[in-house]
């Protein structure tokens, strides 16, 4: 695992990124906006990536590119490593988005008209992937708890019918930062498989799970016949900040739902590009060092966040498990849109209605300490306008 000799990865120095066409930051181009939303973060790549990206570059040749067998090898030992789930080679699918891989799930489970569960709130392509797949979406809401947000199991089980044949998950769950526990994914795979739905898992947060006392569970690794109802997203980009590389995949243990998954990509969907698999395998196998110190960085930007929301009136929160993203409630604001309200004092922020949630805003603290600290001062200043 490559680290630095004896010095800690620098996670405190901003990194210009205004001109470099980021979707991030050009969003508020020529405007005194500091951008927190989107779910890309202000730090570099690890360097065992930069060093592997420069090699191959170097090389000169960017051909069509398979996916190098080394990936695959180490794909499957941090599945078995991290996730307790022995995989078997040909059940990985490779992707160039995990967008991508949630639209091509909704095509390859069903027929047009049938229908999809999600939760709600949730990453907004759980809620357009189903339509535009010529699916029906059924959301239901998290039930808030002291402890965080958990599932609606009752309301889950009342919105199947007939023609349900996918549930859609997010875990660690964007943008909540719940982490699910086995016992909640074992009742909700019960649910599922007792309906006959297949169950789609985004777990591509997993490798950002904050909490010392926490720990991902990976869906299908709680039993075979789990295994074989779902497809399981995984990808590099969040956790190693690689999500402009597009390199992801899909772990399908059944033959029959992978071979609908590959007939739906066919013509359709790119291969990963040959930079993208560079990335990938540099940052799962040369940078457990640089996600370690990440997730501490990370878990002092979370209590940061945290205790400004506590001080803050009007607006609340529940403590996020995982990610690098914070789901602020805004309602007794009583502002007709907060993200747009917070834009005029110079804090950009995702607004919950994209959620499915409005009312709400979604805070990424994935950058340097020094810009968060800014972004929240000047939404201090904005929360004091409401009562003043």
């Amino acid at each position: 695992m490559a680290r630095r000799s004896g010095t800690p990865y620098d996670f405190d120095t901003p990194v210009e990124r205004r001109d470099t066409g980021s979707l991030k930051w050009d969003r508020y181009k020529g405007r005194d906006i500091i951008p927190l939303w989107v779910a890309d973060m202000d730090f570099k790549a690890p360097p065992a990536v930069i060093n592997a990206m420069r090699k191959r570059v170097g090389h000169g040749v960017f051909g069509y590119t398979l996916p190098p067998q080394d990936l695959v090898d180490e794909v499957l030992a941090v599945l078995e490593r991290e996730h307790s789930w022995k995989a078997e080679p040909n059940w990985i699918v490779w992707l160039p988005g995990l967008v991508t891989g949630i639209n091509v799930a909704c095509r390859s489970v069903g027929e047009p008209g049938d229908a999809v569960i999600t939760t709600i709130p949730a990453y907004p392509p759980f809620l357009s992937a189903p339509v535009l797949s010529g699916r029906t979406l059924t959301a239901v809401a998290h039930i808030e708890q002291c402890s965080g947000y958990a599932f609606d199991f009752e309301g889950i089980e009342q919105a199947f019918t007939e023609r349900t044949k996918m549930f859609l998950l997010c875990n660690p769950q964007n943008p909540t930062g719940r982490v699910f526990t086995a016992s909640e994914l074992q009742r909700l795979a019960e649910i599922c498989l007792s309906r006959g739905a297949v169950i789609c898992s985004d777990e591509i947060h997993c490798g950002l799970v904050l909490d010392p006392d926490a720990r991902h569970v990976s869906l299908a690794a709680l039993d075979k016949d789990v295994a074989q109802k779902t497809i399981t997203l995984l990808a590099p980009s969040k956790t190693y900040n690689l999500p402009g590389l597009g390199c992801s995949f899909a772990v399908i243990p059944d033959k029959g739902l992978r071979s609908r998954f590959r007939h739906v990509m066919e013509g359709i969907v790119p291969h990963v590009n040959t930079l993208g698999y560079t990335a990938a395998l540099a940052a799962y196998r040369d940078s457990e060092d640089w996600r370690i110190e990440l997730t501490g960085y990370l878990r002092q930007n979370r209590d940061l966040v945290e205790n400004f929301v506590k001080q803050a009136p009007g607006i609340c929160m529940r403590h996020v498990e995982a990610t690098y993203l914070a789901w602020i409630d805004c309602r007794e604001l009583s502002l007709e849109n907060p993200a747009a309200f917070f834009e005029d004092f110079g804090t950009g922020l995702s607004s919950g209605a994209d959620f499915g949630m409005p009312g709400f805003v979604r805070l990424n603290f994935g950058c340097p300490r020094s810009i968060l600290a800014e972004g929240l001062n000047r939404m201090e200043k904005a929360v004091d306008t409401c009562f003043s």
